[in-house]
């Protein structure tokens, strides 16, 4: 993982802190590391794509997308 995007992912004051908090509490999330970037899915379904420079890619519709739109 880059070290731009773990800033904003580990940070308090990180664009995607509140998403970090959101992954902790919800137990049908996984996310794995590839190319630098933290892949998020839901019951083996990719949802969604964090980058540290790049926005974030929506693959899928889900309420874990919707938070990164109330930001």
């Amino acid at each position: 993982m880059c070290s731009h995007l773990q800033k904003k992912l580990f940070e308090e004051d990180g664009a995607y802190y509140h998403l970090w908090l959101a992954m902790q509490d919800d137990q049908e999330l996984t996310a794995v590391v590839r190319s630098r970037q933290l892949h998020i899915y839901r019951k083996g379904k990719k949802v969604l794509v964090l980058a540290g420079k790049a926005s974030p890619k929506i693959i899928r519709d889900d309420i874990f997308c919707e938070m990164l739109a109330k930001q």
